[in-house]
């Protein structure tokens, strides 16, 4: 039973991992005309061929939940970008060596890196009105990610990606 509980306490803490979401749009768009979406044919997300399908699910089912229909003669198409990048080591432990005499001294120190790196992957989401403005409106998204993740953590963790990006569309306008 305790161990259960340990497991449990560590999958909430990694759980929470922030997800940092910025959003952009076209100032003069009028959002209600958009009803259905598609997603470019061509589209090359740069995530793996599993991750890409769990994405797909997870933002068609979100996208339904808003209201939207998946059509083959679409008001706008989604196109989906992403890399992975390391994180900036920020944890180091520095090692010096210094020395005087009388007034002259002098010293080198170094940095050694302390756990692990980290990956970050950015996944970038384009609405696109091919028949009017064109790009209309643009998610970025940062957050951990773990390479070695079991399939439902991957798709946990896309899960809180779509949710945190669609809670900004429609963008409320001023």
């Amino acid at each position: 039973m305790k161990c259960i509980k340990i497991v449990f306490f560590i999958f909430l803490i990694t759980a929470c991992a922030p997800i940092y979401v910025v959003s952009d749009f076209e100032k003069d768009t009028d959002f209600s005309k958009y009803k259905t979406y598609n997603y470019y044919s061509d589209i090359d997300t740069g995530l793996s061929e599993l991750d890409f399908k769990r994405l797909l699910n997870v933002l068609d089912n979100q996208l339904q939940i808003k209201g939207f229909r998946l059509s083959e003669n679409p008001d706008f198409y989604i196109d989906i970008n992403s890399k992975e990048y390391p994180q900036e080591q920020r944890s180091t432990v520095g090692v010096g060596v210094g020395g005087t005499n009388r007034n002259v001294g002098g010293g080198v120190s170094i940095g050694i890196p302390v756990g692990q790196t980290k990956i970050t992957r950015q996944i970038v989401f384009d609405f696109v009105d091919e028949k009017g403005i064109g790009l209309f409106w643009q998610a970025e998204t940062e957050s951990a990610f773990n390479p070695n993740a079991i399939p439902e953590k991957r798709e946990s963790v896309l899960q809180a990606v779509v949710e945190k990006m669609l809670a900004k569309y429609p963008p409320e306008t001023k």
